[in-house]
């Protein structure tokens, strides 16, 4: 980046003040030819002599005006450029299917990608579940993290407003004083006794900053870049605070499903264990093989306390993520028959996605604010001009503070132009390095936002392939259940036989149950990953 002055027309370095003020001037020596009778071909910076000293004094004015109206539109630094889309035409290296496969069974139908289907703002609603959605809508309202976000783009707002009163017009004082000073005339090189009087004051004071070099334009930009940071970031915090709670609730209903086929497990190894027993004591079996049992029922056991486990701390996270202590209880128990898995997924390309995520917006948000930080360091190092005035009354008892004759006034111009100050170069070259860290964190948050549609939506198409293979198994050990069933009821089965059956029957449901609550997550993350509906 090069340090100079931007301007609306053009772009002009610092250094050639004179070739953005010499339309204004010229504009001037117009004027005062049509008015004061000056010769346009007179030198630029000679003319003001030729005017009569009464009239001096208002051209002067009229110059200054001017130029400061040339300077106007000027703001030191870069004007900000949106980074470039990314040029990749789709997410993984390979193409991913449009359509997942199938399995005769819940939640095994078939999803179709759809490039541009639009994503609706309550996008959890695809998911079929009325409790959730009022879950949801709960947690928006009084989730803390929200609040705590709201708040700070609350601040950032109210910062940027303050800023720009601060800016765009002049501040006016109001003062009021009462002193009473002692004085002696030696001070003045004269003799006499020393004085004591009193002296009341009141004034009105104006003073404003001209913005020539755009410090003050470049950091309204960084403020208002910082506002909608925090805007995008809110907007982040609800897709986060949405998507999580959606997945929680699918984890609560595999993990009470699960919960129900491991009991079943065990229900059943129980009773094989009591008829090895049983067996054991007619000498039937030998007690390796109660034991063995045993174990095999000692172990199925000592996972539904983890089960549960999991369970009532899923619940404890949907009370916190809506707000509520996790004590309070009244969390829904869901269950995988609440959903519905959504038959249609959205698809948009890269290119749409960097305006569609409110993280990378958010990025690109503190990358703006850099870009117009540096603008600020930038225009620390040219001149600055303050206008101030004054007008009041002044005198020496409380009464006579606004008669005749004690009025004051004051005008004043000054020009600060720094000469030594090893510091602002400095500023600016930290100014420069934030804006690189900037670029680069926008650039991993676009690398990563890829890499997570990417990871989804293979995830979509494997975890469909998965549901698919464990149906067929279960479709096959439901197929030998049967048949040990008939064998049973005809004597040409035990029923340790049916035991085993059944038990195979439950352990592929557990299997069945993490799948087709995996598909469900996966629409979650998917819609999460595109970045939910647009708001």
């Amino acid at each position: 980046m090069r340090e100079r002055l931007h301007c609306r027309s053009s772009s002009h370095p610092i250094g050639a003040i004179w070739a953005v003020t010499k339309p204004a001037v010229s504009l001037f020596k117009n004027i005062l030819w049509s008015i004061y009778g000056v010769r346009q071909n007179m030198p630029a910076l000679l003319f003001l002599s030729s005017i009569r000293p009464g009239r001096r004094l208002a051209a002067t004015g009229l110059i200054v005006g001017l130029v400061v109206t040339g300077l106007t539109g000027c703001a030191a630094g870069p004007d900000f450029q949106s980074p470039a889309a990314p040029q990749a035409a789709r997410y993984t290296a390979t193409s991913v299917a449009d359509r997942t496969a199938s399995a005769p069974t819940e939640f095994g139908a078939a999803q179709r990608l759809v490039e541009g289907l639009p994503i609706e703002t309550q996008w959890w609603r695809s998911l079929g579940s009325y409790a959730l959605d009022g879950l949801v809508n709960e947690a928006l309202l009084a989730s803390p993290t929200l609040a705590n976000i709201r708040a700070n783009l609350r601040q950032a707002q109210e910062l940027l407003a303050a800023k720009a009163g601060s800016t765009h017009y002049p501040q006016l004082d109001l003062a009021l004083g009462s002193q009473r000073q002692q004085m002696s005339p030696s001070s003045q090189g004269l003799s006499g006794d020393v004085r004591q009087f009193s002296l009341y004051n009141a004034s009105v004071g104006a003073h404003y900053t001209l913005d020539l070099a755009g410090g003050n334009r470049r950091a309204l930009e960084a403020l208002a870049a910082r506002v909608d940071y925090r805007r995008f970031e809110l907007n982040a915090a609800r897709l986060t605070l949405v998507g999580n709670m959606a997945t929680a609730a699918i984890t609560r209903a595999r993990l009470a499903a699960q919960s129900d086929a491991t009991t079943a497990i065990l229900h059943a190894q129980d009773e094989q264990l009591r008829l090895a027993h049983e067996r054991v004591r007619i000498g039937q079996a030998s007690p390796d093989e109660a034991l063995s049992l045993r174990t095999q029922a000692e172990q199925t056991r000592a996972g539904l306390p983890a089960l549960r486990k999991q369970l009532q701390q899923t619940d404890h996270l949907l009370a916190v993520l809506a707000g509520r202590a996790p004590g309070t209880g009244g969390v829904p128990s869901f269950t995988l028959a609440d959903f519905t898995l959504p038959v249609e997924l959205p698809l948009v390309v890269p290119s749409e996605l960097v305006r569609r995520r409110p993280d990378i917006q958010a990025a690109e948000a503190l990358l703006r604010a850099a870009n117009a930080d540096y603008g600020v360091a930038v225009a620390k190092l040219y001149p600055q001009i303050t206008l101030s005035a004054d007008l009041g009354s002044q005198a020496l008892t409380a009464g006579a503070l606004f008669g005749a004759g004690s009025a004051v006034w004051g005008l004043v111009a000054q020009l600060t132009q720094p000469l030594f100050n090893p510091g602002l170069p400095a500023e600016k070259r930290a100014a420069l390095a934030a804006f690189d860290a900037a670029a680069a964190n926008y650039q991993s948050v676009v690398l990563e936002s890829l890499r997570n549609v990417a990871d989804t939506l293979r995830a979509v198409e494997s975890d469909a392939q998965t549901l698919t293979a464990l149906a067929v198994a279960d479709s096959a050990a439901q197929a030998s259940l049967q048949s040990i069933e008939r064998q049973f009821r005809l004597g040409a089965a035990s029923y340790l036989q049916l035991l085993i059956a059944q038990q195979q029957v439950q352990q592929i449901r557990i299997d069945m149950v993490a799948a087709q609550a995996q598909r469900l997550a996966d629409s979650v993350a998917l819609f999460q990953a595109l970045g939910g509906g647009v708001r």
